[in-house]
């Protein structure tokens, strides 16, 4: 075999390195018995890298090159047009000159080709670099195809795959390419198929765009293509469309561009039996690689020929199952406010905690609920709570379910699924039935669980080893006692709050009364906290010295740092006294993996200062006495309004009776995530000095490697002191590729990304759609935040953001209205602007990207839209 050179028929996927992605693919295709690949051979990595290595001056560009960011456009597009220019006046070395004058002579010197790149990061399943670099179409002769190999070369270096690199976090001296040498084919027809549909994911369904002459009409998006759908041998859908163009080979090499007579322009380029020939020759490509491909192909003379296959990179992965019904699943990340990628052990963790139907996919957690809406009463309920929580996870679901027979429905059973109750159909004596008769409940519970926490603190000191891991598992065992009994609780303050929505709209015509009486209520444990950084925020108040270090430190040193300034003992002190209480909350905080405020103090700072710059002192207690006397107001007026309609008594009591209701249990709603993280934090500190034992007898590299393991998974590593460290090093790549994925709210075993849409009228000509969850009307300036720790809010800005936790509490006492792209009626964000008062919409689609950083708002909390004024 030659050194530089080798024939495609020789590759395989195990070349990759020394051929690159497109090459070592198109080897595997030509052994799929069935499959055509165009004859031809490749050009090595190798002897890339002698070329580059060669060359000083061109290495010196690319040290240039590797310290810029992706914003450094005109950088960029200078360094890269550089190394072309370098690359292209260098003449191809003899030894590889000589081999591939060898393969033309064999192949027939006077063939066209098509020259085209090979990089080792392309065609990759964690990153197809799709068109990154170029290609070039019947090449004819010799001195032409050397030219368009050097030109293959540079075009590793075009500003679209600079850039994307950089976004990839590929190193550009460390990716090689090989060039590819095809016989060229002359379709009458090209396209791209999708072995699973690109736009929602579903894995059934083959997905294929054709159009006539040659493909790169479709690639430079010069033409609209016909699209067809198939699923197992069935055309299910196609799109015709008007193709006036076409590219076509020239006889002496090089294409052109051709009109498409008008009476062929609207005709189908593909038959139907075609279209299911294909589709089948993409379930053979697929088998053989073992997962979705987006594949370029060629119709020559009714014969299909491959010219490229590559993974889909960008599907959301599917739970896995060890059955094949058909399955329903809703994000839980939707639920809890936190749609980012979790770590092995921060899902292994929640699973535990949240019960057996959690599944896991794309770094996300999932409830299978298909067992729920597999009967009548089943389907009905979990239609009502997801439909009063968030509407979109609804239409998505009735989407699912009126299709004949995906779930078939089954005799109602009288078990309900899961422990959550629709309020449809609730009486005021149904909901206090729920609540039962003592007032103080929500504080005796309160007081239950502080004592268990305190209990845990002691009895896990003494536990090491496998010990300590099945007293974690026993303890979380224990904490789900008392369940039903503190969810009827929660059910029982959101039960009154619905109550009092559709009542008070029944009866007085007004919308979402309960928003105001749920101001300031008492033990909200996120609100208190909230307000409690105010307090914190008046002590550093006075101290110049102290403000000045919170504005530059940062660091892990942070508290020791303070003590030895003016004023930093007390700020000390204050940080101290609040981290004592709320430090094991960080943003995300349901991934036990993640860095807590008490593991990094300095990351409070800029909330702190932002209280300082947007409050005045003694805010915390203003701010509280303001809602609550707002909230005594509104339930006065109400219940005066009430006493004069016809059974004006009754409906004075049983309002009355909801609003104490209302106020003595909806500020617990928050209580118990609280506690869930206390104990988490317990939990992680006692398995993080098991992690230093590890790093000390040197079976992990560095403590975070626990975190890419499950929790029986380290259990077992402690247990037995054997770690696959591949295991490790896959699932931290895994990782990379999860963080960059959306999660759906509804997905299906299909993997079907199912959206929902909202089915309400008469808004405002340009309103943005969403869901109310604190009533009000309130316009300012949008601040786009993604992460908190770039929040500089001044007074009266309107948060826009894709979710938030508890961990953002301490924002929303600066902002005036808030606008996120996840969330529901009960969670997170909704429940505390209901608390301050704060106008807010909530699951607004793609806000973060709809509006703009700095534009004008206006939010309107009561119907649940948002405009864009300027």
């Amino acid at each position: 075999m030659n050194s530089y050179v080798f024939n495609l028929q020789d590759l395989d996927s195990t070349k990759l390195p020394l051929v690159g992605g497109k090459s070592a693919n198109l080897g595997e295709l030509a052994k799929i018995e069935g499959i055509y690949v165009p004859d031809g051979f490749c050009i090595s990595t190798q002897a890339y890298k002698e070329l580059i290595e060669g060359t000083p001056q061109i290495n010196e560009l690319l040290h240039q090159l590797s310290l810029l960011k992706t914003e450094q456009r005109e950088a960029i597009s200078t360094l890269s047009a550089a190394i072309r220019k370098a690359i292209k006046v260098i003449a191809i070395p003899d030894a590889i000159k000589d081999e591939v004058v060898q393969l033309l002579a064999r192949f027939g010197e006077n063939n066209a080709y098509a020259v085209r790149s090979s990089a080792t990061a392309e065609d990759l399943p964690t990153a197809s670099f799709a068109g990154q670099q170029d290609t070039y179409l019947n090449v004819t002769g010799r001195e032409e195809i050397l030219k368009h190999i050097s030109k293959c070369w540079a075009s590793l270096f075009t500003d679209r795959a600079v850039t994307y690199r950089i976004q990839n976090g590929f190193d550009h001296r460390k990716v090689y390419l090989s060039v590819v040498i095809q016989k060229m084919v002359f379709p009458q027809v090209a396209g791209i198929m999708f072995t699973a549909d690109p736009v929602n994911g579903n894995r059934k369904i083959v997905s294929i765009d054709a159009s006539f002459g040659l493909g790169e009409t479709l690639v430079a998006g010069l033409v609209n293509a016909d699209n067809y759908k198939v699923r197992a041998g069935v055309v299910i859908d196609k799109k015709v469309s008007a193709k006036k163009l076409a590219i076509y080979a020239v006889q002496n090499g090089g294409t052109k561009k051709q009109e498409i007579e008008a009476a062929r322009q609207n005709t189908q380029a593909l038959t139907d039996e075609q279209i299911v020939q294909l589709e089948y020759i993409g379930r053979k490509i697929e088998t053989h690689f073992g997962r979705p491909q987006d594949i370029e192909w060629c119709l020559v003379d009714d014969k299909f020929y491959i010219v490229q296959s590559r993974p889909i990179t960008t599907l959301f992965p599917v739970p896995e199952i060890n059955d094949r019904e058909n399955h329903v699943y809703v994000s839980v990340g939707h639920q809890q406010m936190m749609t980012d990628a979790m770590k092995p052990l921060g899902l292994s963790f929640y699973q535990m905690i949240a019960g057996a139907h959690m599944r896991t996919a794309g770094g996300r957690l999932f409830v299978d609920i298909t067992k729920g809406v597999a009967t009548p009463s089943g389907r009905d309920n979990l239609l009502n709570v997801f439909g009063q929580s968030d509407p979109l996870i609804r239409d998505a679901l009735e989407t699912v379910l009126e299709r004949d027979n995906f779930i078939p429905l089954l005799p109602d059973d009288g078990k309900q699924f899961g422990l959550i109750k629709s309020h449809k159909g609730m009486s005021a004596a149904d909901i206090q039935a729920q609540a039962g008769n003592d007032a103080g409940i929500a504080k005796v519970l309160i007081e239950k669980s502080e004592d268990e926490i305190e209990t845990l603190k002691q009895s896990i000191q003494s536990k090491t080893g496998v010990e300590l891991f099945d007293l974690i598992q026993n303890e979380v065992v224990l904490s789900k006692q008392g369940l039903t009994e503190r969810l009827n609780i929660i059910m029982a303050g959101m039960n009154a709050a619905f109550w009092i929505n559709n009542q008070m709209k029944e009866w007085l015509g007004e919308k979402n009364a309960a928003d105001t009486l749920a101001q300031s209520v008492p033990n909200n444990i996120t609100s208190e906290m909230g307000l409690a950084l105010l307090d914190v925020a008046d002590v550093v108040r006075p101290y110049a010295e102290v403000i000045a270090y919170l504005e530059r430190e940062h660091d892990d040193n942070f508290l020791d740092g303070l003590a030895t300034i003016n004023g930093g003992q007390e700020a000390r002190e204050a940080l101290i006294s609040f981290l004592n209480k709320y430090g094991m909350r960080c943003a995300g905080e349901i991934d036990i993996t993640k860095t807590r405020w008490i593991e990094k103090p300095g990351t409070l700072a800029p909330l702190i200062l932002s209280n300082i710059k947007n409050q005045e002192p003694g805010a915390s207690k203003r701010k509280f006495e303001q809602g609550l006397q707002e909230a005594l107001k509104k339930e006065q007026e109400i219940l005066e309004r009430l006493a004069v309609l016809p059974d004006g008594k009754r409906k004075v009591e049983e309002t009355k009776q909801m609003i104490d209701l209302l106020r003595n249990l909806s500020g617990y709603r928050e209580y118990p995530k609280y506690s869930m993280v206390n104990r988490y934090f317990i939990y992680k500190q006692a398995m993080l000095k098991e992690a230093a034992k590890l790093l000390q007898a040197k079976m992990i590299h560095e403590i975070e490697d626990i975190y890419y393991l499950t929790f029986a998974e380290l259990r077992e590593v402690v247990r037995t002191h054997t770690l696959d460290h591949e295991l490790i090093n896959k699932r931290k790549e895994e990782y990379k590729i999860f963080e960059k994925l959306t999660p759906p709210r509804v997905l299906t075993s299909e993997g079907e990304m199912v959206s929902g849409k909202y089915k309400r009228e008469n808004l405002p000509a340009g309103a943005i759609i969403g869901l109310p969850v604190s009533s009000g009307t309130i316009e300012g300036r949008a601040r786009v935040i993604l992460n908190m720790a770039n929040a500089n809010l001044e007074e009266g800005d309107i948060l826009v953001t894709t979710f938030t936790d508890p961990s953002w509490t301490p924002l929303f006492v600066s902002i005036k209205g808030l606008v996120t792209e996840v969330g529901g009626v009960m969670t997170h964000g909704a429940v505390i602007a209901r608390e301050y008062g704060l106008p807010a919409v909530v699951g607004v689609e793609n806000a973060t990207k709809v509006i703009k950083e700095g534009q004008r708002i206006r939010v309107n909390g009561t119907d649940g839209y948002v405009e864009v004024l300027t």
